[in-house]
């Protein structure tokens, strides 16, 4: 429970503009501000770090400065978009340059002997892109939300929410998984 806890605190800027910014320009732009103070405070505390950290700065700086700043209308209505895309690029773009963004995590769960052990690079490398496809899939379902496409409003965001929860429980329960199945088979 306590990995699982520690988790959602990683992703606490996103998901706090997830909760907040709905339903009315102020609680966007109340989101972007949390979100967006939230990414510095926890970068500066090292709570945040690697290219989550970085995608965040740049997503909450950029789409803060567009509505609050310029009240760009096409940003605000592509929000739920591009924040979904600028996690799943971010996420792909580090299995793409052989540095998966979870190595940075779970590096504090592994001896450091074992950082540069294959197995565990190919773990968070399967690790991130079961996250880069729930990023990816969530930007679909957000496309879809804002088009109107097939499903009602409430089904997109009920489909979006249980990738998410699906990938975080993935998250935690593979890590221990492998742990148990080395052990057995040693």
């Amino acid at each position: 429970m306590l990995a699982f806890l520690k988790l959602l605190l990683s992703f606490a800027p996103w998901l706090s503009f997830l909760i907040i910014a709905r339903d009315s320009l102020l609680r966007v732009e109340i989101g972007l501000g949390v979100a967006l103070a939230l990414t510095v405070v926890m970068g500066v505390l090292r709570l945040h770090r690697g290219i989550i950290l970085w995608v965040g700065v740049v997503f909450f700086g950029a789409a803060t400065i567009a509505v609050i700043g310029f009240n760009d209308s096409w940003t605000l209505r592509h929000l739920g978009v591009l924040a979904n895309g600028a996690l799943a690029l971010g996420a792909w773009l580090t299995i793409a340059l052989g540095k998966p963004f979870t190595l940075d995590y779970a590096k504090e769960h592994v001896d450091p002997s074992l950082w540069t052990d294959p197995f565990f690079i190919r773990t968070n490398v399967l690790m991130t892109s079961v996250w880069a496809s729930a990023f990816t899939i969530n930007a679909v379902l957000a496309f879809g939300k804002m088009k109107q496409l097939l499903l009602p409003e409430l089904g997109y965001e009920l489909i979006s929410y249980a990738v998410l929860i699906g990938t975080a429980i993935f998250t935690v329960w593979y890590p221990d998984h492998l742990r148990k199945m080395r052990t057995v088979a040693r």
